[in-house]
């Protein structure tokens, strides 16, 4: 995998991180997002876990750059608070996780080991950080979101309640007292049932169904 930060102390904090994962191997680094397109572009590069904010080119930049290269690595956005506006278009973009840099090591070695699953791991502090960033709709669109809610099972229901709470699929198997494995089968199934792109996607219908008032 590719670390892309412009502070070389973070990289170096990063790969010592990473590096503690025997099945995790960081095959290069770059400090900005110019350098990080080039070396995707030039070697294979599973996963690529990239600063939202660097000089020059940014990492969603970067990001959108590969996609329209149609690089297939899968990628992971790392940034601190105060970047908030940035993680919608993040979303938008289609990257696989999204993890803030006060994660604890354990949090960005599962979302770096989610994204070469392929799967999208969202820090349940960042879905919280969305969900607080959005006001809930009225009208239309909240009875749009309760029509698409009612197609799920009621085992698919307390799924998705517990992802918008910003669960990962193990607390959410703790919680409904079910494997990990079995959770995340539900919560593909949830995605796919509800067309949408992440669990934040998710989490945000939910929010609109319940409507204002209603804490995330």
């Amino acid at each position: 995998m590719l670390i892309a930060d412009d502070d070389a102390l973070i990289r170096a904090g990063v790969r010592a991180v990473l590096e503690t994962a025997p099945d995790v191997e960081v095959v290069g680094e770059a400090e900005d997002g110019r350098a990080a397109v080039e070396t995707v572009l030039g070697r294979r590069v599973d996963v690529a876990l990239l600063d939202i904010s660097m000089p020059g080119m940014d990492g969603l930049t970067a990001i959108e750059h590969l996609r329209g290269r149609g690089s297939v690595t899968r990628f992971v956005v790392l940034t601190a608070f105060g970047a908030e506006t940035n993680v919608l278009r993040a979303l938008g973009g289609g990257v696989a996780g999204f993890v803030l840099k006060n994660c604890a090591p354990e949090e960005l070695i599962r979302a770096v080991r989610s994204a070469h699953a392929g799967e999208a791991y969202l820090s349940p502090a960042v879905t919280r950080l969305v969900l607080g960033m959005v006001r809930p709709e009225t009208g239309r669109r909240r009875q749009e979101a309760r029509r698409r809610l009612a197609a799920l099972t009621g085992r698919e229901s307390e799924v998705v309640a517990l992802v918008a709470e910003g669960l990962s699929n193990a607390e959410i198997g703790v919680r409904l007292h079910m494997s990990e494995t079995t959770i995340k089968t539900y919560v593909s199934r949830v995605l796919a049932k509800l067309d949408c792109a992440n669990r934040v996607q998710a989490a945000l219908l939910v929010r609109d169904a319940e409507g204002p008032g209603v804490s995330p």
